[in-house]
């Protein structure tokens, strides 16, 4: 079967990549730290052929990406165009607009639009992709949101479940990965661990295998599925992000990937 590819999300190191000379330098250290592709979010001002030219001449694949809401929705024609310059398939969307999160009927409306941006982009042989929060898992008359989703939204919307944020809304990452088998390619790979708080303890994010998410499960799972690409992902790491990035790099590649 073939193994899981490996990505960095580009998110990780936000603060880093709001100028062309930043995006560059990270994109360096993100390949020095064993990543040979790319998804990217979190970029400040770049051309599209720019981008194309540093992550060629530094042999990166820019395998997925996330993008805006409206630029879906108004720009569809340059979203398009973006991706098939980068040779990427994968288009994302970071989290619905928070317009429709608070009701089942918000969660119907936004799974007929997804559906709508999904076959536009199937028709152009690219593939939508929707990254969940912990906010799908909200009930509404004991059906979660993201269950709403699954089952409202159209046969060409694809999944992009982020292992922490799953686990954060309570629900179970590996049946979650299973159950939407055949409809996810990119997966986020995000772990949790707990720390100490006033009284009690506080959910957090850490580096991929220095939690308490089961990555033989998490792994297996996706190997199960077809996944094809899991992105390192931490949007708030305890050190610099890059040696967060090389942490979960390295023992990614313990656990064989």
């Amino acid at each position: 079967m073939e193994n899981l590819k490996i990505a960095a999300q580009m998110y990780t190191v936000r603060e880093f990549i709001q100028t062309p000379e930043g995006i560059r330098e990270s994109l360096k250290k993100i390949k020095e730290a064993g990543y040979d592709a790319v998804q990217t979010s979190g970029l400040g001002p770049i051309g599209d052929h720019e981008l194309k030219t540093m992550v060629d001449e530094l042999g990166l694949t820019i395998c997925a990406t996330h993008v805006g809401y409206e630029d879906l929705k108004d720009r569809m024609d340059a979203v398009i165009a973006q991706h098939k310059l980068w040779d990427c398939k994968y288009v994302g969307l970071g989290y619905m607009p928070f317009e429709f999160k608070d009701s089942a009927e918000g969660f119907k409306t936004f799974a007929r639009e997804a559906s709508r941006f999904a076959k536009v982009l199937n028709e152009a042989g690219l593939k939508f992709i929707y990254h969940n929060h912990s906010f799908e898992f909200v009930k509404f008359d004991g059906v979660c949101g993201m269950d709403i989703l699954l089952n409202e939204c159209a046969p060409e919307v694809g999944f992009e479940i982020d292992t922490f944020w799953v686990q954060h809304g309570g629900a179970d990452p590996i049946q979650w990965i299973r159950k939407v088998k055949g409809r996810m390619d990119v997966v986020h790979f995000k772990d949790m661990v707990v720390e100490k708080a006033d009284k009690w303890v506080a959910q957090a994010m850490a580096e991929v295998g220095e939690g308490n998410l089961n990555w033989q499960g998490i792994i297996e799972a996706c190997r199960e599925t077809g996944v094809k690409w899991a992105a390192v992902e931490q949007d708030v790491c305890k050190r610099d992000p890059f040696e967060s990035l090389a942490i979960s790099r390295q023992n990614l590649r313990k656990m064989g990937l």
